[in-house]
């Protein structure tokens, strides 16, 4: 087995940059899509598209006792959401789990692989003894050249890769540059296990390989994973992809990203959080790569514009004011009827789409997610006598009911329900009552809407309409005493 070089361009196979782009995204089902995942599915589909090639998607269940069909489905649900589909069905691993344990039998049939009888106790032995001698703890198998009569018969027994042992393993990876290990630190890990179920290590190389994968795009955690695949790849003579490993995500503090920080899995920010696909797919974009000082990048550009070499080896942090500053953009330039139909879903009843889509260039200006819309569209269905907050209560003096009273008054004869034409009349109102606008404005606004915020106090009588809001207006007036 070869011992030296070992990259992009290694020996022991064809490099994969001569081949069309394959990336693929892999997650295991053990919970939802986390953000990091989202993000390292983005870059490999940014790559795919980029080069013209081909994203692909495979679900890395072996872990049986884990691996669950609501996470599969939460997982698929949430790149959908963003997406980041693959371009053919999705692999699932587990099903595949033959064509692992025939590597592995290939493996031993070519004397780069042996069966270790090493026992539980017998290597926890060893371990312990490690750690009292304060020494790494390797794997040194007295099995991995016994002759083959030597076998216990009726033993169990793992298969374990023969790693190399002398020389180093290098590896020119398109993020972290090149990086190098001494063979000397690569363990005869575990291939095949006792039952004769594939390891992690052994399904993924094996996978890849048949997938036809150029490039593997993921978080730098799996750094160490890469030297021991290679070891599986230089035995077997199969082409060596090119690696990209990503620094993972962090916290505004520094620290990696957990749940102290937060939400963490796609559904929360599109559920709990009312963030849209395409702010979440452009800030992911922006966590730990750039395009100069560009901040609002759409899909298309960013296919273009994206090459992995710009992405950065420090961790970036995750900062959910920027994030929530970009999803309030991403409100403002989305469709009317598309934000009317997300809105609706997150209040009660059967709330009129209609209304609501009118309603939304004015109530979407300042809110920076799908909650605040809602929130602030909730006026528009309040049912009579309104439900006062208590700063607006506050507002709603005898004074100002008697205010309230002359403007039913004055509105009633009011024809054009126009927001230039209830301008104008408010405006001469409030001169002849020698009132400052505001004054006549922040009541009005609180028997209006049962608030102290809301769209533009004109904007507010067009969509509610000439009957009702003379009608919430009469709710919390008093009657007048002036003509």
């Amino acid at each position: 087995m070869a011992s030296g070089t070992a990259s992009g361009e290694a020996t022991g196979g064809r490099p994969a940059a001569s081949r069309p782009v394959v990336t693929r995204f892999a997650p295991s089902p053990t919970g939802y899509l986390h953000i990091g995942g989202a993000r390292t599915a983005l870059f490999n589909w940014l790559f795919a598209r980029h080069h013209g090639g081909k994203y692909l998607l495979r679900i890395e269940d072996t872990d049986r006792a884990r691996s669950t069909e609501p996470a599969i489905a939460a997982i698929f649900d949430g790149l959908d959401w963003l997406g980041l589909d693959g371009d053919e069905t999705p692999v699932m691993q587990f099903a595949r789990s033959e064509r692992h344990a025939e590597v592995a039998r290939q493996l031993l049939e070519s004397g780069h692989a042996y069966r270790c009888y090493l026992t539980q106790d017998e290597l926890a032995a060893r371990r312990a003894k490690a750690q009292e001698e304060r020494r790494p703890f390797r794997i040194d198998s007295e099995w991995r050249d016994a002759p083959a009569d030597a076998a216990p018969q009726g033993q169990p027994f793992v298969v374990r890769i023969k790693a190399p042992r002398e020389g180093e393993t290098i590896i020119d990876d398109l993020v972290q540059g090149t990086v190098t290990v001494r063979n000397e630190e690569i363990d005869d890990f575990v291939i095949l296990r006792s039952d004769g179920t594939p390891t992690y290590m052994l399904a993924v190389v094996v996978d890849d390989h048949d997938m036809g994968v150029t490039h593997v795009i993921r978080g730098d955690d799996h750094l160490n994973n890469a030297f021991r695949q290679l070891a599986i790849l230089h035995a077997m003579d199969w082409p060596v992809p090119t690696y990209a490993h990503v620094p993972l995500i962090h916290g505004a503090d520094g620290a990696k990203l957990s749940k102290r920080h937060g939400a963490l899995g796609v559904d929360a920010y599109r559920d709990e959080m009312g963030i849209l696909p395409e702010a979440l797919f452009n800030y992911l974009l922006r966590l730990g790569w750039g395009h100069g000082d560009d901040e609002i990048i759409a899909r298309d550009q960013a296919v273009a514009w994206f090459d992995i070499a710009h992405v950065g080896k420090s961790p970036s942090r995750f900062d959910l004011a920027k994030l929530q500053n970009l999803n309030g953009h991403y409100l403002r330039e989305a469709d009317d009827a598309r934000l009317a139909a997300l809105v609706a879903s997150r209040m009660a009843g059967a709330p009129d789409l209609a209304l609501l889509t009118k309603a939304m260039p004015v109530l979407k200006v300042r809110a920076k997610d799908l909650g605040e819309l809602a929130a602030g569209a909730a006026f528009l269905f309040a049912v009579r006598p309104l439900a006062l907050e208590e700063k607006a209560a506050t507002l709603l003096t005898a004074e100002a009911r008697d205010l309230l009273a002359r403007l039913v008054q004055s509105l009633s004869t009011q024809s054009d329900w126009t927001s230039a034409a209830l301008e104008a009349t408010l405006k001469a109102l409030a001169a002849e009552w020698g009132l400052g606008l505001g004054k006549l404005a922040q009541p009005l606004r609180a028997a209006l809407t049962g608030q102290t915020t809301s769209p533009g106090i004109f904007d507010v009588l067009v969509l509610l309409g000439k009957d009702e809001s003379l009608a919430r207006i009469a709710a919390q007036a008093e009657p007048a005493e002036h003509a």
